[in-house]
């Protein structure tokens, strides 16, 4: 039986921020369903949203606002918005680099923001930041990393979580008693058919949080992504960035013509793709870049560019055969303003949770700011809530029947996430591919 003062589940820019943050005499143990490199952190590409200057703050409110169908929490899009600069600031201390122009920074634009207030590292921006997020975490002889496990429960006693219970990659089933616990699992995007998450993340943490009675919040608040590479096979859809179209790409009809402002709200840019797919009586739309200079698109957008010319695509040349996909949860775990759930020292941070922040939809570039904002003020009160707290501990063994047949129970646990998901006004079960 292993024990740790905090034990955090996942290894996104959420999870290692929030380690980061918890005080260095806290033993802290994280773990994670794949190498820990493998998140969905890693692979945003536009970048992350900041307060250019205070008379940017109403501007900046008013678009989250208004790209959240204002179903927005307004006291947590305040916590987000005026915390965003020192948010920079710590992670240039980290060694993240944004791209500059001169002295100051180069701020892009993405859908629905009024101004260019987004930050970015070419376009993988995700990368840079969760790369130096790991870096750090490794040098910390406070916190080790277990991978290649996967959390089935969590240890509750007297309405309190005192630990999880794991199964790793042997099928062995153990648990790790801890004074608290952070869930930083991401998102639902593994089942779905057509996703730009990573397979692994299927919401393992909102299952056992509706086994555990823990609230959850905005269930139905699921974010589709207008511009995915099309493509006939299987697997994670691969992301044409946001802000691809905020430095001009245009989308196109099957007759080459222009359909919707590309740069109104996902939802709304996403629904227009839908209805012209139907009238076009096609799997997908285009995107074009032809008349944006190609050493521009080589310079802003590398990764991009090498992966269409993989696939037989010069942005510079041909047009780009484009489809909406599943791509972000804006609910999940009820959370306050620091992160806790609840259950009395239980955490969640990132996708995985939900206070308002996003409202119905969420602004482009707004999920690291997030993820960072709250996963720190979750680590302070992390720190500060479990300093007299004892260990409790409680065995779990391989006999033990609930976790008898572990691929049922995972069966069980994306048929309780679908159910959720399918509670709300939108349906979303002719997008699962783990349909009973």
């Amino acid at each position: 039986m292993k024990e740790a003062d905090v034990v955090i589940v996942g290894t996104g820019a959420a999870g290692l921020f929030c380690a980061l943050n918890i005080p260095e005499n806290y033993k802290i143990i994280m773990i994670t369903k794949k190498q820990p490199e493998d998140s969905d952190s890693f692979l945003a590409q536009g970048g992350i949203s900041v307060l250019k200057n205070q008379d940017d703050y109403e501007a900046y409110f008013e678009d989250t606002l208004k790209a959240g169908r204002y179903k927005n929490n307004k006291k947590s899009v305040e916590v987000l918005i005026r915390s965003s600069r020192s948010i920079i600031e710590d992670l240039v201390k980290l060694g993240v680099n944004f791209d500059c122009e001169g002295a100051d920074f180069l701020y892009t634009r993405e859908g629905a923001h009024s101004v260019n207030r987004i930050l970015h590292h070419k376009d993988i921006t995700g990368k840079e930041i969760t790369e130096k997020l790991l870096e750090q975490v490794k040098e910390k002889s406070n916190i080790s990393i277990i991978p290649f496990v996967t959390m089935i429960d969590i240890l509750e006693e007297n309405s309190t979580c005192v630990g999880v219970v794991l199964k790793d990659k042997e099928d062995a089933i153990y648990n790790i008693s801890s004074r608290g616990v952070v869930w930083a699992t991401g998102g639902v995007g593994g089942l779905f058919e057509h996703s730009t998450n990573m397979e692994h993340i299927t919401g393992d943490a909102i299952a056992i949080a509706i086994k555990h009675g823990v609230k959850l919040l905005d269930m139905n608040y699921v974010q589709i992504h207008p511009t995915t590479l099309f493509s006939k096979g299987k697997g994670r859809s691969f992301l044409i960035s946001e802000a691809v179209r905020g430095e001009g790409a245009i989308l196109l009809n099957k007759e080459g013509q222009r359909f919707v402002d590309e740069l109104l709200p996902r939802d709304v840019v996403s629904a227009a793709i839908f209805e012209q797919m139907k009238k076009d009586d096609s799997d997908y739309v285009y995107l074009s870049m032809r008349h944006i200079p190609e050493e521009k698109i080589k310079q802003r957008f590398p990764n991009i560019y090498e992966k269409c010319l993989e696939e037989g695509y010069n942005l510079s040349m041909d047009i780009l055969p484009v489809t909406p996909a599943q791509h972000y949860f804006m609910g999940g775990v009820e959370i306050n303003i620091d992160g806790q759930t609840s259950m009395e020292n239980l955490f969640a941070v990132g996708e995985t949770s939900c206070n308002g922040v996003h409202g119905a939809n969420r602004l482009a570039s707004n999920s690291l700011l997030e993820a960072l904002v709250f996963s720190k003020r979750a680590a302070y009160v992390i720190g500060e809530k479990l300093k007299n707290m004892q260990f409790k501990n409680m065995g779990v063994t391989k006999e033990d029947n609930r976790y008898k047949n572990i691929e049922q129970l995972e069966k069980e646990y994306h048929k309780l996430v679908w159910e959720e998901l399918n509670k709300g006004s939108v349906k979303y079960a002719r997008l699962c591919k783990h349909e009973s």
